[in-house]
């Protein structure tokens, strides 16, 4: 369920990206496809597991409805989903996407019997993933090089935390929780307060996200 909530957060992402970019509906789904499984793809092809879209095609048919859906608003309803309302949109759903797969990725790590450091990776590289593949497609820089604001840290964190309660043999539904919390809430502190690392020195050009 978790994992099925963050494909179609990230399909979103990718819909509102291709509303942007005037796409046609292949392009919709294309972009909400990659987004919506692309961190889960490499995470499983990196633990050697059969990847979980290809055993659930359920997921490849919700980023297509959620892509479709999309369209259709765009289509129907001219600027609806490419204002600055849709970039604000696009922001905070990548935010809960990241969240959502950063717990799922440490989740499937511990599951796999991996260390825990490495289980902290998959978190990160889950909740990342896909949005870089969604950028690169479109043309875009990816978010997570668009300044200082903290991203992969976010994602490390959610993921840190889900790992940390679990070894801690706290309930499911805690560990799940603490971990949505942890990465969502320094996403969103970065986003609305400006919580980012020090800027390096002799340089006024904003580097990367943390």
């Amino acid at each position: 369920m978790l994992e099925a909530a963050g494909v179609v957060v990230f399909a979103l992402t990718g819909a509102l990206v291709a509303a942007r970019k005037r796409m046609d509906p292949f392009g919709f789904i294309l972009l909400a496809t990659v987004t919506g499984v692309g961190g889960g793809s490499l995470r499983d092809l990196l633990l050697d597991r059969r990847v979980f879209w290809i055993e659930a095609p359920s997921d490849v048919m919700l980023c297509t409805a959620v892509a479709l859906t999309a369209w259709t608003i765009a289509y129907c309803k001219p600027g609806t989903l490419d204002g600055w309302g849709a970039k604000r949109l696009l922001i905070w759903a990548d935010a809960a996407g990241l969240a959502l797969f950063a717990v799922v990725g440490a989740q499937k790590g511990l599951a796999s019997g991996v260390p825990i450091a490495s289980a902290i990776a998959f978190g990160a590289m889950t909740a990342t993933f896909g949005g870089i593949i969604r950028d690169i497609l479109a043309g875009d820089r990816p978010m997570v090089l668009w300044s200082r604001d903290f991203y992969v840290t976010a994602a490390a964190a959610g993921a840190g935390a889900t790992v940390g309660l679990a070894q801690m043999g706290l309930d499911a539904r805690l560990v799940m929780l603490g971990g949505l919390a942890a990465g969502f809430g320094l996403r969103a502190g970065s986003l609305l307060f400006g919580w980012s690392f020090p800027k390096l020195p002799g340089d006024d050009t904003p580097p990367p996200s943390g």
